[in-house]
């Protein structure tokens, strides 16, 4: 039974890529400790895909598989955003409307409570609507990714319609305080097409989150009101409806995958050969693939750098990928017993967790910042797509982690300014309040009584929400 009140039923639906569908599992499974049933709706090979639940869990979710409708130019056995290249997602949003139907039919059969939606479904709130089921925007972006894209512009309002990329390059008027969070032009010219303008017929993201944000009742922010209040104040100024903080969920793995803890064990036994704190691991997410030119310059520095490390190297995005990239000649012998590079799938948490991983050169995805701050490892930068810039910005001015130089314009950067931004984070005088700040911020990550207290407060407006609609 529910702690207090009312014993709710959750339906979930998060955007079809694992950066997304992993924060939805981690807030769903402490909704679920609470007693109350979740329908996590996905697609089939997403959901088999899906970390395994505690067996205390398992009761109180539902894993609903809408079949994966067949979209023209959609690679065969295509779900998620990891199996697919970048130019060829536009397809994936296209199945992913598709799902239109089968949804009402679900939702339709269903005694759901409430609906929790991602930037992607900006459906859902009509036809939720049609089965009284309230709608809650759940955005995985922080709060400032939302200060920062603002409102729907032309409604009667003062939000101003960004038509170049340059725009986005700078702090918007409706922010009202000093800051650098602003997109720089070669990350925002990367995304402009699919992201703000929109193609073929595809909807853009940006106003699928203006109709998402602007239909449903209530929105979600993966958040702290201690880490970022002024732009949770943005957020609930521009969208006049309650915003709540559900914490910045770190993830909570379970393992009973024995090909799993036998690719840990045989990384675990490079790792403990190392020195304390001097090891750096390298991950750009499930999505981020970098150039050849970036791939080159990137090895070339880990070179330079002198440091050891050890990267998880995505050289494919899906069967679909025919874009090979290759690591530079020799490369791999010059750097042998000081690095490995790892191109399958890798333990991201018990790496993070090893003594000897002292930073964590990263994307600068959400996820991936809440895990490093999670085991206290000092972030090095270099940002590839969607919200990536926006975050790097906000923890650059918070002093919590360091950007490896590059030009603005086109995003180029060299083997030396790798070097040196690795060195300087992790083990020069300079790079000292990045390793500190880290360790500060884990308290307010990571605390599991401020984790528990945010979930307790939405549950409270969900049980509570039929009185205060009245």
């Amino acid at each position: 039974m529910a702690e207090n009140g009312k014993k709710l039923h959750i339906a979930v639906f998060p955007w079809l890529a694992f950066g997304h569908m992993i924060p939805y599992l981690e807030l769903s499974k402490l909704i679920a400790q609470k007693g109350h049933i979740i329908s996590f709706i996905s697609t089939p090979r997403n959901i088999d895909r899906l970390p395994k639940l505690p067996p205390n869990l398992t009761p109180f979710f539902n894993f609903v598989k809408l079949p994966m409708p067949h979209v023209e130019k959609l690679p065969e056995n295509a779900e998620a955003t990891i199996d697919l290249p970048y130019e060829q997602v536009k397809y994936l949003k296209l199945a992913h409307d598709a799902l239109q139907e089968s949804m009402a039919k679900f939702l339709e059969d269903s005694d759901i409570d409430f609906i929790l939606f991602d930037f992607a479904s900006y459906w859902i709130p009509s036809i939720a609507s049609k089965f009284n089921i309230p709608t809650g925007y759940f955005s995985i972006f922080i709060a400032a990714v939302l200060g920062f894209i603002g409102s729907e512009p032309g409604l009667n309002n003062d939000y101003q319609i960004r038509k170049t990329p340059e725009e986005y390059t700078v702090s918007p008027n409706w922010v009202p305080f000093e800051t650098t969070v602003a997109f720089k032009l070669f990350e925002v010219s990367r995304i402009f097409e699919a992201s703000m303008k929109g193609e073929e017929d595809n909807v853009s993201d940006i106003i699928r989150m203006y109709k998402g944000l602007r239909y449903s009742d209530f929105l979600l922010v993966r958040s702290c009101s201690e880490f970022e209040p002024e732009w949770l104040k943005v957020v609930g100024d521009i969208h006049r409806k309650p915003v709540f903080p559900v914490g910045q969920l770190p993830t909570t793995p379970y393992e009973d995958d024995s090909t799993k803890i036998d690719a840990w064990r045989e990384i675990k036994l490079w790792l403990d050969k190392q020195e304390k704190g001097k090891v750096i691991y390298v991950a750009f997410g499930s999505e981020a693939k970098p150039s050849q030119n970036e791939l080159t310059e990137l090895s070339l520095g880990l070179e330079l750098s002198g440091l050891p490390f050890f990267w998880v190297l995505r050289i494919k995005r899906g069967e679909s990928d025919d874009e090979l990239i290759q690591l530079p000649e020799g490369f791999e012998e010059r750097t042998k017993g000081r690095g490995i590079v790892y191109t399958s799938w890798a333990p991201q948490l018990k790496i993070l967790s090893h003594d000897s991983v002292g930073g964590f050169l990263t994307h600068s995805g959400w996820s991936s910042v809440v895990e490093a701050i999670q085991f206290e490892k000092s972030l090095v930068l270099l940002t590839f797509l969607a919200d990536q810039g926006i975050n790097a910005r906000l923890l650059e001015e918070k002093k919590m982690a360091y950007s490896i130089p590059r030009n603005d314009q086109d995003g180029s950067f060299t083997r030396h300014s790798v070097a040196e931004s690795l060195k300087l984070v992790l083990t020069k005088k300079e790079g000292f309040i990045y390793r500190e700040k880290i360790k500060e911020m884990k308290n307010l990550f990571c605390d599991k009584e401020r984790q528990n207290n945010y979930v307790e407060n939405l549950l409270s407006f969900l049980q509570n929400y039929e009185k205060i609609k009245a």
